[in-house]
């Protein structure tokens, strides 16, 4: 098959053309994430294999490709998206399948027979990944095979060429810590665990740790590299130097060695040949970094990355600026909501019109940099596809009698932001008030919360479905997800959810609340705000610690859509207080019409 053909040709011809790569190489079939070597969200256009080979632009999902058959994998966020996407209705295309409720282990034992062999990337998943999915293959009689050259990548003439975007320092005045003192801090960690290094493989941990951010992919502030952590706080950066900036190198200190990419390997051989005990997270290193350093002979603890806990935890100047940068960023907000407000009674908006006018506004403000993630602009029934992205096909009008969801964030110098709204276009029906209220009681619930230190987020998660649950209703992801420092719009290792997570909330952790209700074909609800963990008061003698939430976002709440009669004094009282606090913050920074309008949209409403 030549590369014109699938350069030109439709996802059918890719298909047959990794076919017969995997023919080629004796694999009965192959696993094609949607990853990176680094196993970030965001990823380069290089590594957007899974969107090449089958159409579905979602940020999480696999495919398996067999002979005869081939398999997509989604979780809840993408299963309607995928159908949308994805060729699902000719012979021998793609079948849909849930991640989690259909697992690729199960799919796989029943598609093929014993002896079949199934090839996997071992740079583009995590050893984690291997360690689960292998004994259940084995098991079966099939074996899994790593592949250390992509069979995608052979078929993909075309395959954008590796990001070279600049790397830069990161000022003090944002971060609040000096990189020597992180350092220093986990070195003394590893030491004490009789480790002799800790190998980082996330771009965003070790921008925190350097204090150092780059633009190798959309919305993440990062450069893609690798580090080696010792344990005297020396640290070996893994960076083409073309991406290095005037300055950087004494930024970086005489105690940070910037070295090829292609030296990595040399310098896990050597951590092996010396039969060193090294620290890796088997949840989010490649598979590749584990397997080298296992056959070069080092010892691999098994331990979360160092980074993400301490990273987590924000500083004072870190928290300062996620509100200058909130306060910023209300101010667009306020503008867009004002602008659209008029727009849709005076014409007809779409979908990419109002993200366009979104952005447009959010780049006015100081220290902007880049969104934070891809806007969901979603009118009508696409706001039940929770991970809905507008294209030129699906751009939809804003129509009376509708409901316009849009989740929206971006990354400023001092910090990143992550908002949902729903807004009433015209008239809404009284089913969708209802829903819209049942969000904002679970909504309320959340952000009003008192809890022990030491309190997860799993442990939380429940209040803010409970109202939904009440009447049948609930959302198939997460409540909350953690926020960086110009860094990561999606942060862990914390997270409020229903499926356990052992880490503790704790003071300078900043997370996203934002329940939903989504009704297919017909609307979406989310409404998002982002908030951080904070001491509640000196706990009295005999008494636990308490934690509560400071709101960060500053923006209306659509309180056309609010039915009172759903609500309790308590919640009234925290919509006003919200609301007055949002115009007295915003108000004063904005030009007159908006700043009418907001005041308007934030007046107190009056209790049932």
């Amino acid at each position: 098959m030549g590369a014109d053909e699938l350069k030109t040709g439709g996802r059918r011809s890719r298909l047959e053309a990794l076919r017969q790569a995997l023919a080629m190489r004796g694999l009965d079939g192959f696993i094609v994430p949607r990853a990176d070597e680094h196993q970030g969200e965001y990823v380069a256009a290089r590594a957007e294999r899974l969107d090449w080979l089958t159409g579905f632009s979602g940020s999480a999902g696999l495919a398996v490709v067999l002979p005869e058959r081939a398999a997509l994998f989604v979780d809840g966020r993408y299963t309607l998206q995928v159908r949308t996407e994805v060729d699902s209705d000719s012979a021998g295309a793609y079948e849909f399948h849930h991640l989690i409720d259909e697992p690729l282990s199960d799919w796989l034992v029943g598609a093929l027979p014993a002896g079949g062999r199934i090839g996997y990337d071992p740079w583009l998943h995590t050893a984690q990944w291997v360690d689960k999915l292998k004994p259940i293959l084995t098991r079966a009689g099939l074996v899994l095979v790593a592949v250390l050259e992509n069979p995608v990548d052979s078929i993909w003439e075309d395959q954008p060429p590796p990001p070279l975007a600049v790397v830069e320092s990161h000022p003090l005045s944002c971060t609040g810590r000096e990189s020597a003192d992180k350092r220093a801090a986990l070195a003394r960690d590893i030491s004490q665990a009789g480790l002799a290094a800790a190998v980082l493989t996330l771009p965003d941990s070790i921008c925190w740790l350097l204090n150092i951010r780059g633009a190798d992919v959309p919305c993440l502030p990062v450069p893609l590299c690798f580090a080696i952590l010792f344990e005297d706080g020396r640290v070996d950066l893994f960076l083409d130097r073309r991406k290095l900036t005037p300055g950087l190198e004494p930024h970086l200190g005489t105690d940070v060695t910037i070295r090829p990419p292609d030296a990595l390997a040399a310098s896990l051989d050597a951590l092996g040949q010396q039969k060193r005990r090294v620290q890796v997270d088997p949840a989010s290193t490649a598979a590749w970094i584990f397997q080298r350093l296992a056959a070069a002979g080092a010892e691999i603890e098994r331990r979360p990355d160092p980074c993400a806990l301490p990273k987590a935890r924000k500083t004072l100047a870190e928290l300062n600026g996620a509100r200058a940068a909130h306060r910023r960023d209300g101010v667009a907000l306020v503008r867009f909501l004002h602008w659209l407000s008029t727009a849709t009674a005076d014409g007809i908006v779409t979908e990419l019109e109002a993200s366009d006018r979104l952005h447009d506004f959010r780049r006015q403000g100081a220290l902007f940099r880049d969104l934070s993630f891809d806007t969901i602009s979603a009118a009508g029934a696409h706001g039940a596809v929770v991970h809905y992205r507008a294209t030129a096909a699906s751009n939809a009008q804003l129509d009376s009698g509708t409901l316009y969801l849009v989740d929206s964030g971006a990354q400023y110098l001092d910090g990143t932001t992550d908002v949902t709204r729903t807004v009433a276009i015209g008239t809404p029906s009284a089913e969708m008030r209802e829903h819209f209220t049942r969000v904002l009681k679970g909504h309320i619930a959340l952000a009003s919360a008192r809890f022990p230190a030491g309190t997860t987020g799993s442990q939380l998660d429940a209040l803010a479905r409970q109202s939904l649950w009440d009447v049948g209703l609930d959302y198939d992801h997460g409540t909350g997800h953690g926020v960086g420092s110009y860094l990561s719009v999606h942060e862990g290792p914390h997270r409020i959810s229903k499926f356990p997570n052992r880490i503790p909330l704790q003071p300078g952790i900043i997370l996203s609340n934002e329940p939903g209700c989504y009704i297919p074909n017909r609307y979406g609800i989310r409404i998002e705000n982002l908030q951080v963990v904070r001491h509640a008061a000196d706990p009295l003698e005999g008494r636990r610690e308490t934690l509560a939430f400071e709101t960060l976002t500053l923006a209306p709440i659509d309180r056309v859509l609010v039915d009172l009669m759903l609500l309790t004094p308590s919640e009234v009282n925290w919509l006003n207080y919200y609301h007055r606090r949002v115009y007295e913050t915003l108000g004063p920074l904005l030009d007159a019409e908006p700043a009418a309008w907001l005041e308007a949209a934030t007046r107190s409403i009056d209790g049932p």
